[in-house]
């Protein structure tokens, strides 16, 4: 049979990347760091000047930028930056204070305290050790293979016919080292075999290698992480290659990547020194959204909406308008269909009056049908094609009108576009769902000279951060719903997993997705609830729901409806019992939350947070901690059976108070009522009796679970404060807990678990 191309495109995106070149045989054009010598010391510093196989001389910097972060540079000019620099810094580095730099007999030590640079210079190599001495990780010098051919890119630069075309960096892998984080990667949690590219996609569900938000950050099992300071699309070869070896090829002006010491917690604590800390959303956004899904909209399907919610007793704080809150041609230009919509504000004021919030769906892109885009067009305000015209892309895959893509390294643009923004909030609306931003093409041109693969992926932080300014400005707040995000992104408080697909493999994704963002520094994350592409069978749904119902921000949304009411009876019931589940666990939901934005844990933690020494954790990426002392294994296939791995430690089983040892997997099979969560034997969970939303005042009447003897003391975080639950007494007869703080603590409760306290006592100061 002749050859026919697929009848269905394998790969289909909206803004590709540009293809770096292929090394052709022999090996031209490699320029390997050799040797170097020290040019000058600081404090915390060291530059070295280096030889390279090509003859090049280019220059290392090492630097202790925080304690337990080195910082590494290899660039050919001493003070070249990578080329994001020229619009944001997406790392903030400064100095360590007690750093030590030693210069002795040939070798460089930088000493960053809990991780140390150690450089021989004559014959060059690069370790980082940790304070005493043992191996984190070291450079590989460059594998050939029988031939002579390279199978990886050693410390260095590549040249194409004499030009520089990328930097490249490569470390040696343990055998069974595991890696983790990259962004919001879909494929299996342990990254080891995989080629993370660092490339904002479409991605069109959560099935596939594609990402709707990179970041460059990856924590190995070995005590360690890496960050890399680029905006280009960064390519990482995670032992696929060779599988003694991890490298990442940079084309930039310069490599600049830096090495955080520690445990997956610690490394997030020094990664959010680097970046910043996670923005802690308002406390009403912790309670259900509920879309009006992907289709035509009207105010009065919106009142009947918030009308339905409340009398069904459906606990809900958010009602969420998608696009059609706008005029479809005009997408988007922030201005509502009059016709559907004839009077927003009072529409908003009633809302707001029944308790709801209200977030509007936008994007970046505006039409090239609106007569708002005929005014940013002669005004310069988009992204150029090489003729310097607006480029009007085709950012919706032809699904919708060709647009201009607003270009935010315009300061005026900037501050046009924000007006826009400004008016629907000041009519009442909370925030802004802002979608899309993954499209700028690799041949636009901005405003300030950069290339649309440089502006690419920091592109969305430009624009997250135009959009929190305004909202911060008129609401107080600094949430927004983002689909797209990149390095230090976790400054935008709230994102969502895109558009997936409503199938089991779709749900079975979707919670990779958040674990690997999690371990990549962003805490507070969703996603559509049900699956976006398709309509959910009810089982489907409600294990969707279940999981939604215990992750950090829950929403429903979809192309077609995502409201209770339109599904079965059974499936509404059990899913509006999780939302109850979801709205009792408020206050220890809140308070991960609060710790979340303090330290850069995620609330929702793939295992290896708290078992980074467990193999097992770095793999089992369909089950998570959330917050610390529960366990959730959504049900991921229609038979509700699920193989469960419960860490070291004892578990008690929510549903049945059955106690289970860690360690080791358990068979789980739940009907449609229930599904696998796990207490840790010795919390203390603090509950409230679930209302119809959380609004933003503190907790009434708290009741304290305590399943099976405590272990350790507790804190209740809330709109006025911290609360410390502490263990004054423990033995075999009486447990006292003593609360400081301003929590209203009603009672205590002892679930009847083997092994629980014969009596429990509150005090309070």
């Amino acid at each position: 049979m002749p050859y026919r191309p697929p009848l269905v495109a394998r790969e289909f995106f909206v803004a590709d990347p540009p293809e770096l070149p292929q090394r052709a045989v022999g090996e031209q054009g490699l320029s390997a760091v050799t040797s170097a010598e020290v040019a000058e010391t600081g404090p915390a510093s060291v530059l070295l000047k280096a030889v390279t196989s090509a003859g090049e001389e280019l220059y290392i910097g090492l630097a202790a930028v925080a304690e337990g972060v080195i910082r590494a540079r290899l660039s050919a000019d001493r003070a070249a930056r990578p080329s994001v620099e020229k619009i944001i810094e997406l790392v903030h580095a400064g100095a360590y204070g007690d750093a030590k730099v030693l210069v002795e007999d040939g070798t460089v030590v930088v000493d960053a305290g809990s991780v140390r640079a150690v450089a021989t210079l004559d014959t060059w190599s690069l370790t980082y050790t940790d304070a005493a001495g043992k191996r984190l990780v070291s450079q590989n010098p460059g594998e050939t293979d029988i031939s002579g051919r390279l199978r990886s890119l050693p410390f260095g630069r590549s040249l194409v016919d004499g030009q520089p075309v990328a930097y490249h960096e490569s470390f040696t892998a343990a055998p069974d080292e595991a890696f983790a984080g990259f962004g919001e990667r879909f494929a299996p949690l342990n990254a080891r075999g995989q080629r993370p590219l660092m490339w904002n996609f479409d991605a069109f569900g959560s099935e596939s290698i594609r990402m709707y938000k990179n970041a460059p950050i990856y924590v190995s099992d070995r005590g360690y992480g890496i960050v890399v300071n680029s905006g280009a699309p960064v390519e990482f070869d995670v032992a696929q290659q060779t599988h003694a070896a991890v490298e990442f090829i940079v084309p930039d002006d310069a490599l600049e990547y830096f090495v955080l010491g520690g445990t997956p917690v610690e490394v997030l604590d020094r990664f959010d020194g680097l970046t910043s800390r996670p923005s802690l959303p308002p406390k009403w956004a912790f309670g259900t959204w509920i879309s009006s899904g992907f289709f035509v909209d009207s105010e009065e399907r919106v009142m009947e909406r918030a009308k339905k919610i409340r009398e069904r007793g459906i606990p809900c704080d958010v009602l969420h308008l998608d696009t059609f809150w706008q005029h479809e041609p005009h997408w988007s230009d922030m201005q509502w269909d009059r016709e559907n919509f004839p009077e927003p504000e009072r529409m908003l004021a009633e809302l707001t009056a029944q308790g709801f919030k209200v977030c509007l769906w936008m994007n970046s892109y505006i039409s090239h049908k609106s007569p708002v885009f005929a005014e940013g067009d002669e005004r310069g305000y988009f992204l150029k094609n090489a003729k310097g015209e607006t480029y009007v892309a085709d950012v919706w895959h032809g699904s919708h009108q060709a647009s201009g893509i607003v270009d935010f390294t315009n300061p005026d643009a900037v501050a046009w576009w924000k007006d826009l923004l400004r008016g629907p909030l000041q009519a009442g609306a909370a925030l802004y769902k802002t979608d899309f931003a993954e499209g700028v093409p690799a041949d636009a041109v901005a405003h300030n000279g950069m290339t649309g693969t440089e502006l690419h992926n920091a592109y969305t932080l430009l624009y997250n951060d135009a959009v929190v300014e305004v909202t911060r400005e008129i609401n107080g707040h600094e949430l927004v719903w983002a689909r797209s995000s990149f390095l230090g992104g976790q400054r935008h408080s709230a994102q969502w997993s895109g558009d997936v697909q409503t199938t089991w493999a779709g749900l079975g994704g979707t919670i990779r997705g958040g674990l690997s963002h999690g371990l990549s520094g962003v805490p507070f994350w969703s996603h559509d609830t049900g699956g976006f592409n398709g309509t959910p069978t009810d089982d489907l749904y409600i294990r969707w729901a279940q999981f939604g119902a215990l992750s950090p921000l829950l929403r429903y949304h979809g192309t077609t409806t995502r409201e209770l009411w339109e599904f079965s009876e059974e499936a509404e019931r059990l899913a509006v019992e999780s939302l109850k589940l979801r709205y009792s666990l408020m206050p220890y939901i809140y308070s991960a939350a609060v710790h979340a934005s303090r330290t850069g844990e995620p609330v929702l933690r793939a295992l290896n947070v708290d078992n980074p020494g467990d193999p097992v954790a770095w793999n089992a990426d369909q089950e998570y901690r959330f917050g610390k002392d529960l366990l959730v294994a959504p049900v991921n296939d229609p038979s509700g059976e699920r193989k469960v791995y419960l860490p070291e430690g004892r578990w008690i089983d929510f549903w049945t108070k059955e106690v289970h040892e860690g360690g080791r997997y358990i068979d789980t099979k739940h009907g449609l009522e229930t599904f696998p969560v796990f207490v840790r034997f010795g919390a203390i969970l603090p509950r409230v009796e679930p209302g119809l939303q959380i609004g933003d005042g503190a907790f009434e009447g708290i009741t304290l679970e305590v399943w099976g003897t405590p272990d350790r003391g507790i804190t209740i975080s809330d709109v006025d404060g911290d609360t410390t639950v502490s263990l004054e007494t423990v033995s075999e007869t009486v447990v006292t807990l003593v609360s400081t703080g301003p929590a209203d603590i009603a009672n205590v409760s002892v679930v009847d678990v083997a092994g629980k306290p014969a009596n429990v006592e509150l005090e309070r100061n």
